[in-house]
This record gives structure tokens, C-alpha cells and sequence, in this order.
């Protein structure tokens, strides 16, 4: 069996040295920013961890010097895979490379991937954070560097880096409306960890429709744990369980709306006569499940050239700040009205 030895990365040496990655960075490259002992000291370093850089970075450097990164959580769905289709197409044209890694919904695979393209030296990374991601010190590390990045969809420090976002909060809002308009009356929001910001702004317009029609929020219908099918199975498994259980669902996304469908079906319950239902996910999944899901679907490619339009422009000098939204599109289908509007 061969070992495998793990690579010394920039963060390494950083950490041993009591410095930055930034600083570490710079040394590398004999910059004068660095003074000469701290650039002897990594030069040093450097050589006896045998730190080189990604040979595979090196080649694609020579071959086509410009590069950016993506990182997303998972790679195999339609709405990352679609706004990486857009990403490539504008990137394409632009002349760029595009480099992309799955963190898995792992902050630690997230931060080994930022730290393997920062060694690719990508002239500017795209971001969209994992589920688990509290702790932003690597994308801090990034602003240190000076190295642009954005972020879409799931966004962290504001005041650091620009991004590309959807409406979630009004398209929230738009269809919890539209299960009042057609004879919901309980209705529940299964969502993911609390600490996203996407979570926060879904759940906000789900909050603000309740309050404007006056009523009333039963904390106990409001489910928000780990994006995943299992949890999302018995978060809804649990609702249907109470005393007096709510009789529509907003779901977060893709994953928890097939799951929450899911657990309606198992107890024999009919959607949307007994249990209505509507959630954020895609057109394509929508129409092939039954009955034909009601759903917010993200614009995902025009999101994907939004986000590469800005990075670029920010490798290219842009400096400022952008907050950029996308809206979301409402499709009513087979899932979500008890009764007729008309």
C-alpha cells in the first residue's frame, strides 16, 4: 500500500510561523512589503517542508495563465450546476479558465479547497458557503491577500466582499400568500441551519406574510436543521405529529421539499387537500414528481453570469462593494391550492 504524505499548503507554513497566510504569500514572492527576516525565515521553512506548489497549477498556469476558482456545496445538483453554466459561459468569453471544487456542505473541505486555489494562484475566487461554515477567517484571509472573491446565494461578511443573492424573502412572502389565497390556514416553514443568511431571509418573508394576515406564528411549525433528506423526513414527520398539525408546507429547498413530500405520502395524507405544499427548487425537478410541485425557482445561470461578471470586474480594478439580487419566479402547479382563487 502507498502512503500518500500530505502537502505542506501556505496555510501550513503560516501557522508554524505565527503569521499570515497573506504574509507568507508575499514572502514567497520576495516582496518588499515583507521584511527580510520574515522572508528568510519562510524561505526556510519553505525548504525543509519541501513546500512547492501544486505541480497541476503550475502546468495550467503556463498553459492558460487566467484562472479563477469556484467553490460550491455540492456539484451534482441542478441549481449549482446551473449557475456554473453560467459562470463558464462568461467566464469563456471573457478568456478565463474556471477551476471548480465541491466542499460537500464541510466547512473543512471548503477551507482545504479556498487553500488549494490560493496555491493554483486563481487571480479570484467565487463562493457560495457550506451549511456548516461559521467561522469566515479563511475568507478573511482572502480580503488580506487581496485576492477578489464574491459570493452567491449563501453569503457571509458583508462588508468585506460583493454578491449575488435572490429575492428570497419576497418570494417567501409571495407564496405563503398564495397558500393563504387558496385555503391554508397552519402553515409550516422546514428550513435549514438558522446561522445562514439565505435561511434567515426566507424565513423572514414566510414570517412577514403570517403577520400581515394576521396570524398568528406557531414557533413549534417551524422547523430549520441540516439540509438534508433524512432530517428534513422527521423534521416534517414531526409536524404532522402535533396536536394540531399544519395543514401547508414552505420548504427550503430542493432536498427538503422532495423529503417533506415524501413524509406527507407516508402517512397515507393527500397533498394539497390535506397537506399543501410549495417549495424552492428548480423547474426541471418540479414537473417530474406527483402531484407537479409548486415552486420559487432561482434564475441559477443568469445568477452564475451575475456573480462571474462581478469578480471579473474586480480582478480588473472595480473595488466597490455590490449587492446584487436576482429575483426568484413563482410557479404555480398541482401542489399548493386547496381551492380555486376564481
Amino acid at each position: 500500500m502507498i502512503s500518500r504524505q500530505r502537502h505542506t499548503s501556505l496555510k501550513d507554513l503560516a501557522e508554524e510561523l505565527g503569521v499570515s497566510i497573506a504574509t507568507v504569500s508575499r514572502a514567497l514572492r520576495n516582496s518588499n512589503e515583507v521584511s527580510l527576516e520574515t522572508r528568510e525565515r519562510v524561505s526556510k521553512l519553505a525548504k525543509a517542508k519541501n513546500y512547492r506548489p501544486n505541480p497541476f497549477a503550475q502546468s495550467l498556469r503556463k498553459d492558460a495563465p487566467r484562472i479563477i476558482g469556484v467553490v460550491v456545496p455540492n456539484l451534482v445538483t441542478h441549481y449549482y450546476s446551473s449557475v456554473l453554466d453560467g459562470i463558464e459561459d462568461f467566464a469563456s468569453k471573457a478568456g478565463y479558465s474556471v477551476i471548480s471544487a465541491n466542499s460537500h456542505e464541510n466547512h473543512f473541505d471548503e477551507e482545504r479547497h479556498i487553500d488549494n486555489l490560493l496555491s493554483m494562484h486563481v487571480e479570484g475566487i467565487i463562493a457560495c458557503l457550506a451549511q456548516d461554515t461559521t467561522d469566515y477567517s479563511h475568507f478573511k484571509e482572502l480580503a488580506q491577500l487581496e485576492i477578489p472573491l464574491v459570493f452567491f446565494a449563501r453569503t457571509c461578511l458583508p462588508e468585506l466582499f460583493s454578491s449575488v443573492t435572490a429575492n428570497g424573502d419576497a418570494a417567501a412572502k409571495k407564496a405563503v400568500q398564495h397558500l393563504i389565497d387558496t385555503g391554508s390556514k397552519r402553515i409550516a416553514f422546514v428550513g435549514g441551519p438558522n446561522h445562514l443568511d439565505m435561511v434567515k431571509r426566507r424565513k423572514h418573508g414566510y414570517i412577514e406574510a403570517l403577520h400581515e394576515n394576521r396570524i398568528q406564528i406557531d414557533r413549534s411549525h417551524v422547523e430549520c436543521h441540516k439540509i438534508d433528506f433524512d432530517t428534513a423526513y422527521e423534521s416534517m414527520l414531526r409536524l404532522l405529529s402535533l396536536p394540531v398539525p399544519p395543514d401547508a408546507v414552505l420548504a427550503f429547498n430542493d432536498i427538503i421539499s422532495f423529503a417533506v413530500m415524501e413524509a406527507i405520502k407516508s402517512r397515507g395524507l393527500r397533498i394539497p387537500q390535506d397537506v399543501a405544499l410549495i417549495g424552492f427548487t428548480d423547474e426541471k425537478h418540479a414537473e417530474f414528481v406527483t402531484p407537479k410541485l409548486s415552486a420559487i425557482m432561482d434564475q441559477a445561470h443568469e445568477t452564475g453570469v451575475r456573480v462571474c461578471q462581478l469578480l471579473l470586474n474586480n480582478i480588473n480594478g472595480d473595488k466597490t462593494i455590490h449587492k446584487e439580487i436576482v429575483p426568484m419566479i413563482l410557479k404555480i402547479r398541482e401542489s399548493s391550492s386547496k381551492i380555486s382563487k376564481y
